[in-house]
C-alpha cells in the first residue's frame, strides 16, 4: 500500500472541499439563470463543471521547474530554434469564455538548449489558467528567457476569442495576434525578419503582419 504524506492528505481534502464549493456555486448560478438544477439534464452539471474547471485551470498547480525536469543540455548551437503551431486552449479571465489558437516559439541558444517537447508543455502551463492573451505571450517569453538565458526569444500567438465571436461585436472571422520579442529578436531587425518570414507573417521588413492587418513587432492588434 502506497504511503500518503500528511501534506498530500491535506491537499486532497482541500481539493474535495473546493470542488464542493464550486458545485454549490454552480447550483446557485443555474437557479439565478431561471433553470431547475434538480432536473435530469442538470443534476450532475455542477459536478461536471467543477471537474472541467479544475482541468482547464490546471496550470496553477504546475511548477515550471518540475515541467522542465532538468531537460537543459549544453550544445554548441547558436542558430534559431523554432517550435511552431503549438495548439493551446485557455479561458479569458474577463468572461470565463475560451480563447484558443496556435503559439509559435523561437529562441537562439547561448550555451544550452531545452528539450523540444518542453516548449509545448510550458505553453500549456500558462494557458491552463484564467488569462489574457497579452499576459500569456509575455509569460512564455519571460520564462524561457529566465530558464535558458538565450541570446533571444520570440513568441507569437494567434487566437480566436469566443468573447468576441459569441457575444459583444460577434465578428466571426476575427483573430488576435500578439508577440513578445526578447534579446536579439528585439534589437536585430534581420533576426526578427527571418523569424517572421519563417512563420509566414513577414514581408521582409521585420514587422508582424497577418493579411491586411498590421501589428508592431512586440505588440498586438
Amino acid at each position: 500500500m502506497a504511503f500518503i504524506s500528511t501534506e498530500e492528505q491535506v491537499a486532497t481534502v482541500d481539493v474535495v472541499a473546493g470542488n464542493e464549493r464550486i458545485q454549490a456555486a454552480v447550483r446557485v448560478l443555474l437557479g439565478e439563470l431561471g433553470e431547475n438544477p434538480d432536473r435530469e439534464g442538470l443534476i450532475k452539471t455542477p459536478e461536471r463543471v467543477a471537474k472541467a474547471l479544475r482541468f482547464l485551470t490546471g496550470g496553477y498547480e504546475q511548477d515550471v521547474d518540475v515541467v522542465i525536469n532538468d531537460a537543459l543540455f549544453s550544445v554548441e548551437y547558436h542558430e534559431m530554434v523554432i517550435v511552431k503551431d503549438i495548439d493551446f486552449y485557455s479561458l479569458c479571465e474577463h468572461h470565463l469564455l475560451p480563447f484558443f489558437g496556435r503559439c509559435h516559439v523561437a529562441y537562439i541558444p547561448r550555451d544550452k538548449v531545452i528539450g523540444l517537447s518542453k516548449l509545448p508543455r510550458l505553453v500549456e502551463v500558462f494557458s491552463r489558467r484564467l488569462q489574457v492573451q497579452e499576459r500569456l505571450t509575455n509569460q512564455i517569453a519571460e520564462t524561457i528567457t529566465a530558464k535558458l538565458n538565450p541570446l533571444g526569444v520570440a513568441v507569437v500567438i494567434e487566437a480566436s476569442h469566443l468573447c468576441m465571436l459569441m457575444r459583444g461585436v460577434e465578428k466571426q472571422n476575427s483573430k488576435a495576434l500578439t508577440s513578445a520579442m526578447r534579446g536579439v529578436f528585439r534589437t536585430d531587425a534581420r533576426t526578427r525578419t527571418e523569424f517572421l518570414n519563417l512563420l509566414g507573417f513577414g514581408n521582409g521588413d521585420g514587422v508582424l503582419r497577418t493579411g491586411p492587418e498590421r501589428a508592431s513587432d512586440d505588440g498586438h492588434l
